[in-house]
Protein backbone atom coordinates (compact mmCIF):
# COMPACT_ATOMS: atom_id res chain seq x y z
CA UNK A 1 0.00 0.00 0.00
CA UNK A 2 1.28 3.24 -0.81
CA UNK A 3 0.82 6.83 0.68
CA UNK A 4 -1.97 7.58 -1.94
CA UNK A 5 -3.85 4.84 -0.77
CA UNK A 6 -3.31 5.14 3.04
CA UNK A 7 -4.19 8.56 2.23
CA UNK A 8 -8.07 7.22 0.83
CA UNK A 9 -8.33 5.13 3.89
CA UNK A 10 -7.46 7.88 6.94
CA UNK A 11 -9.19 10.66 4.67
CA UNK A 12 -8.05 13.91 4.10
CA UNK A 13 -4.44 15.34 6.16
CA UNK A 14 -3.83 18.24 8.46
CA UNK A 15 -1.36 18.68 6.13
CA UNK A 16 0.47 16.88 3.18
CA UNK A 17 3.47 18.10 1.05
CA UNK A 18 5.75 15.89 -1.25
CA UNK A 19 5.82 12.27 0.36
CA UNK A 20 4.73 13.25 3.80
CA UNK A 21 1.11 13.19 5.81
CA UNK A 22 0.64 14.71 9.19
CA UNK A 23 -2.51 13.52 11.05
CA UNK A 24 -3.84 15.80 14.03
CA UNK A 25 -5.56 12.91 15.55
CA UNK A 26 -4.73 10.09 18.30
CA UNK A 27 -2.67 7.46 17.05
CA UNK A 28 -4.44 4.62 18.27
CA UNK A 29 -7.97 5.65 17.04
CA UNK A 30 -5.58 6.46 13.65
CA UNK A 31 -3.99 3.12 13.20
CA UNK A 32 -7.16 1.11 14.00
CA UNK A 33 -8.56 2.01 10.51
CA UNK A 34 -5.29 1.42 8.80
CA UNK A 35 -5.00 -2.80 7.26
CA UNK A 36 -2.26 -4.87 8.45
CA UNK A 37 1.14 -4.91 7.36
CA UNK A 38 1.32 -1.93 5.57
CA UNK A 39 3.92 0.46 7.47
CA UNK A 40 7.47 -0.50 7.48
CA UNK A 41 9.40 0.69 10.22
CA UNK A 42 8.19 2.96 12.73
CA UNK A 43 10.28 5.21 14.69
CA UNK A 44 8.81 7.13 17.56
CA UNK A 45 9.41 8.33 21.17
CA UNK A 46 6.05 8.49 22.87
CA UNK A 47 5.46 10.58 25.73
CA UNK A 48 7.26 9.26 28.76
CA UNK A 49 4.05 10.41 32.08
CA UNK A 50 6.57 12.47 33.84
CA UNK A 51 4.68 15.55 33.28
CA UNK A 52 5.56 17.39 30.12
CA UNK A 53 3.80 20.42 28.61
CA UNK A 54 2.73 17.99 26.04
CA UNK A 55 0.88 15.22 28.10
CA UNK A 56 -1.39 14.54 30.94
CA UNK A 57 0.03 11.92 33.48
CA UNK A 58 -1.51 8.59 34.27
CA UNK A 59 -1.66 6.22 36.96
CA UNK A 60 1.63 4.01 36.37
CA UNK A 61 -0.95 0.96 35.67
CA UNK A 62 -2.96 2.94 33.09
CA UNK A 63 0.29 4.94 31.44
CA UNK A 64 1.88 0.83 30.84
CA UNK A 65 -1.61 -0.07 29.77
CA UNK A 66 -2.13 2.31 27.01
CA UNK A 67 0.96 1.63 26.16
CA UNK A 68 0.74 -1.82 25.37
CA UNK A 69 -2.36 -0.45 23.42
CA UNK A 70 -0.49 1.20 20.97
CA UNK A 71 2.38 -0.95 20.32
CA UNK A 72 -0.69 -3.83 19.39
CA UNK A 73 -1.70 -1.70 16.76
CA UNK A 74 1.67 -0.92 15.46
CA UNK A 75 2.61 -4.51 15.67
CA UNK A 76 -0.32 -5.52 13.83
CA UNK A 77 0.34 -2.62 11.06
CA UNK A 78 3.93 -3.47 10.47
CA UNK A 79 5.03 -5.88 7.33
CA UNK A 80 6.46 -9.08 7.87
CA UNK A 81 10.00 -7.97 7.75
CA UNK A 82 9.64 -4.62 9.21
CA UNK A 83 10.90 -2.81 12.41
CA UNK A 84 9.75 -0.68 15.36
CA UNK A 85 12.37 1.19 17.03
CA UNK A 86 11.24 2.94 20.51
CA UNK A 87 12.74 5.59 21.87
CA UNK A 88 11.74 5.70 26.14
CA UNK A 89 13.63 7.31 28.91
CA UNK A 90 13.51 6.89 32.65
CA UNK A 91 10.21 7.15 35.51
CA UNK A 92 10.77 7.87 38.86
CA UNK A 93 8.28 4.89 41.23
CA UNK A 94 8.30 6.62 44.62
CA UNK A 95 9.45 4.04 47.47
CA UNK A 96 11.01 2.00 44.66
CA UNK A 97 13.13 3.71 42.21
CA UNK A 98 14.30 7.01 41.39
CA UNK A 99 15.15 6.23 37.17
CA UNK A 100 13.76 3.19 36.00
CA UNK A 101 14.35 2.61 32.30
CA UNK A 102 10.42 2.49 30.84
CA UNK A 103 11.22 -0.17 28.44
CA UNK A 104 11.71 -2.28 31.55
CA UNK A 105 8.12 -1.82 32.56
CA UNK A 106 6.58 -1.90 29.20
CA UNK A 107 8.61 -6.09 28.50
CA UNK A 108 4.98 -7.37 28.78
CA UNK A 109 3.31 -5.08 26.34
CA UNK A 110 5.26 -5.83 23.37
CA UNK A 111 4.49 -8.65 20.65
CA UNK A 112 7.51 -7.78 18.73
CA UNK A 113 10.93 -9.52 18.99
CA UNK A 114 13.58 -7.47 20.29
CA UNK A 115 17.03 -7.61 18.70
CA UNK A 116 18.89 -5.31 20.85
CA UNK A 117 19.16 -1.95 22.91
CA UNK A 118 20.79 0.82 21.46
CA UNK A 119 22.42 3.46 24.47
CA UNK A 120 22.10 6.56 22.98
CA UNK A 121 24.92 8.71 24.62
CA UNK A 122 24.63 12.76 24.74
CA UNK A 123 26.69 15.45 25.74
CA UNK A 124 24.48 17.90 27.79
CA UNK A 125 22.05 17.14 30.15
CA UNK A 126 21.20 17.11 34.26
CA UNK A 127 23.84 17.53 36.60
CA UNK A 128 23.46 14.72 39.34
CA UNK A 129 24.16 15.79 43.09
CA UNK A 130 23.64 12.84 44.71
CA UNK A 131 23.44 10.30 41.88
CA UNK A 132 25.89 10.28 38.33
CA UNK A 133 24.75 12.52 36.11
CA UNK A 134 22.34 11.13 33.29
CA UNK A 135 23.61 11.22 29.39
CA UNK A 136 21.56 8.59 27.77
CA UNK A 137 18.44 7.03 26.65
CA UNK A 138 17.48 3.74 25.43
CA UNK A 139 16.56 3.00 21.67
CA UNK A 140 14.75 -0.62 21.62
CA UNK A 141 15.12 -2.28 18.16
CA UNK A 142 11.92 -4.78 17.37
CA UNK A 143 11.37 -6.77 14.65
CA UNK A 144 7.97 -8.52 13.91
CA UNK A 145 9.94 -11.54 12.26
CA UNK A 146 13.11 -12.60 13.89
CA UNK A 147 14.32 -14.41 11.09
CA UNK A 148 13.74 -11.92 8.41
CA UNK A 149 14.01 -8.22 8.66
CA UNK A 150 15.88 -5.31 6.91
CA UNK A 151 19.51 -4.74 8.26
CA UNK A 152 21.45 -2.25 5.65
CA UNK A 153 25.13 -2.67 7.56
CA UNK A 154 26.78 -0.84 4.48
CA UNK A 155 24.37 2.07 5.09
CA UNK A 156 25.50 3.26 8.50
CA UNK A 157 29.05 2.16 8.66
CA UNK A 158 31.43 4.27 10.68
CA UNK A 159 34.38 5.65 8.18
CA UNK A 160 35.99 6.59 11.18
CA UNK A 161 38.26 3.23 11.49
CA UNK A 162 41.69 3.95 13.74
CA UNK A 163 43.53 1.67 11.69
CA UNK A 164 42.25 1.91 8.32
CA UNK A 165 45.16 -0.18 6.50
CA UNK A 166 45.58 -3.22 8.86
CA UNK A 167 46.00 -6.28 6.70
CA UNK A 168 45.54 -10.20 7.42
CA UNK A 169 46.87 -12.75 5.24
CA UNK A 170 47.91 -9.91 2.76
CA UNK A 171 43.84 -8.32 2.34
CA UNK A 172 43.01 -5.11 4.24
CA UNK A 173 41.19 -6.52 7.49
CA UNK A 174 39.00 -3.79 7.32
CA UNK A 175 35.11 -3.30 5.57
CA UNK A 176 36.29 -0.54 3.09
CA UNK A 177 32.91 1.17 3.99
CA UNK A 178 33.70 1.69 7.55
CA UNK A 179 33.50 -0.27 10.81
CA UNK A 180 30.18 -1.71 12.10
CA UNK A 181 28.89 1.03 14.69
CA UNK A 182 28.67 -0.11 18.49
CA UNK A 183 25.20 -0.63 20.56
CA UNK A 184 26.38 3.09 22.29
CA UNK A 185 25.66 5.92 20.18
CA UNK A 186 27.22 8.88 20.36
CA UNK A 187 25.09 12.09 19.15
CA UNK A 188 24.77 15.44 20.60
CA UNK A 189 21.43 16.41 22.16
CA UNK A 190 19.03 18.63 21.21
CA UNK A 191 19.51 21.50 23.92
CA UNK A 192 18.09 24.40 24.61
CA UNK A 193 18.89 27.61 26.32
CA UNK A 194 19.19 31.47 25.26
CA UNK A 195 23.29 30.65 24.77
CA UNK A 196 23.07 26.52 24.57
CA UNK A 197 20.53 26.16 22.02
CA UNK A 198 20.94 23.37 19.20
CA UNK A 199 21.32 25.02 15.67
CA UNK A 200 17.77 22.47 15.20
CA UNK A 201 16.15 23.66 18.07
CA UNK A 202 12.37 24.19 17.22
CA UNK A 203 9.80 24.88 20.27
CA UNK A 204 8.66 21.24 21.13
CA UNK A 205 10.26 20.39 24.03
CA UNK A 206 11.42 16.81 23.95
CA UNK A 207 12.89 16.83 20.29
CA UNK A 208 15.57 14.35 18.36
CA UNK A 209 18.72 15.16 16.58
CA UNK A 210 18.06 14.33 13.30
CA UNK A 211 21.79 12.38 12.76
CA UNK A 212 20.21 10.02 15.59
CA UNK A 213 16.46 9.37 13.52
CA UNK A 214 18.85 9.16 10.50
CA UNK A 215 20.70 6.17 10.83
CA UNK A 216 17.99 4.17 11.91
CA UNK A 217 16.06 4.91 8.98
CA UNK A 218 19.33 3.91 6.73
CA UNK A 219 19.50 0.72 9.01
CA UNK A 220 16.05 -0.29 8.99
CA UNK A 221 14.53 0.81 5.68
CA UNK A 222 14.76 1.17 1.83
CA UNK A 223 13.65 3.66 -0.86
CA UNK A 224 10.07 4.27 -1.01
CA UNK A 225 9.34 1.63 1.94
CA UNK A 226 6.71 3.90 4.56
CA UNK A 227 7.92 5.01 7.63
CA UNK A 228 5.68 6.02 10.46
CA UNK A 229 5.86 7.76 13.87
CA UNK A 230 2.51 8.15 16.07
CA UNK A 231 3.82 10.58 18.13
CA UNK A 232 5.39 12.87 15.52
CA UNK A 233 5.67 15.89 17.82
CA UNK A 234 8.90 18.44 15.73
CA UNK A 235 8.82 16.71 12.53
CA UNK A 236 12.02 15.14 13.18
CA UNK A 237 11.48 11.64 11.83
CA UNK A 238 9.68 13.31 8.37
CA UNK A 239 12.76 15.63 7.68
CA UNK A 240 15.45 12.39 8.12
CA UNK A 241 12.68 10.16 5.92
CA UNK A 242 12.00 12.36 3.22
CA UNK A 243 15.83 12.99 2.44
CA UNK A 244 16.32 9.31 2.48
CA UNK A 245 13.41 9.30 -0.03
CA UNK A 246 11.33 7.34 2.11
CA UNK A 247 7.44 8.34 2.20
CA UNK A 248 6.63 9.10 5.81
CA UNK A 249 3.23 9.60 8.00
CA UNK A 250 2.89 11.02 11.52
CA UNK A 251 0.55 10.96 13.78
CA UNK A 252 -0.10 14.44 16.22
CA UNK A 253 -2.60 15.28 18.77
CA UNK A 254 -2.04 18.58 19.48
CA UNK A 255 -2.75 20.74 16.73
CA UNK A 256 0.19 23.11 17.87
CA UNK A 257 2.36 20.59 17.15
CA UNK A 258 1.21 19.38 13.40
CA UNK A 259 1.56 23.09 12.79
CA UNK A 260 5.11 23.08 13.75
CA UNK A 261 6.26 19.68 12.24
CA UNK A 262 4.16 21.14 8.86
CA UNK A 263 6.27 24.83 8.76
CA UNK A 264 9.49 22.40 9.63
CA UNK A 265 9.32 20.28 6.28
CA UNK A 266 7.86 23.73 4.35
CA UNK A 267 11.19 25.44 5.11
CA UNK A 268 13.36 21.72 4.69
CA UNK A 269 11.54 21.05 1.32
CA UNK A 270 12.01 25.04 0.06
CA UNK A 271 15.87 24.00 0.66
CA UNK A 272 15.95 20.27 -0.12
CA UNK A 273 17.03 21.07 -3.91
CA UNK A 274 21.28 21.52 -2.96
CA UNK A 275 22.78 18.62 -1.89
CA UNK A 276 25.54 19.99 -0.11
CA UNK A 277 22.97 20.93 3.08
CA UNK A 278 21.69 18.02 3.48
CA UNK A 279 22.16 16.29 7.09
CA UNK A 280 24.40 13.41 6.73
CA UNK A 281 25.76 11.97 9.51
CA UNK A 282 28.33 10.14 7.29
CA UNK A 283 29.00 13.37 4.96
CA UNK A 284 32.53 15.47 5.43
CA UNK A 285 30.27 18.58 5.66
CA UNK A 286 32.08 21.96 6.87
CA UNK A 287 30.39 23.49 10.02
CA UNK A 288 29.18 26.23 7.82
CA UNK A 289 27.04 24.02 5.39
CA UNK A 290 25.32 22.51 8.63
CA UNK A 291 24.65 25.34 10.48
CA UNK A 292 23.38 27.13 7.58
CA UNK A 293 21.03 23.88 7.07
CA UNK A 294 19.98 24.04 10.99
CA UNK A 295 19.27 27.46 10.87
CA UNK A 296 16.98 26.95 7.97
CA UNK A 297 14.74 24.16 9.09
CA UNK A 298 14.31 25.20 13.12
Amino acid sequence: MNLSQIRDVLGKPYYQKDEFLIYNLDCISAMQMLPDEVIHLTVTSPPYNIGKEYEEPMPLEDYIKWCGTWIAEIYRITTRNGAFWLNLGYIQIPGRAKAIPLPYLLWEESPFYLIQEIIWNYGAGVAGKNFFSPRNEKFLWYVKSENSYTFNLDAVRDPNVKYPNQKKNGKIKVNPLGKNPTDVWQFPKVTSGKNRASKERTPHPAQFPVSVIERIIRASSNKGEVILDPFIGSGTTAIAALYLKRPAIGFEIKEEYCELAATRIERYLGMRGDEDLQPSIFKEESQTLLDDFYDSIC
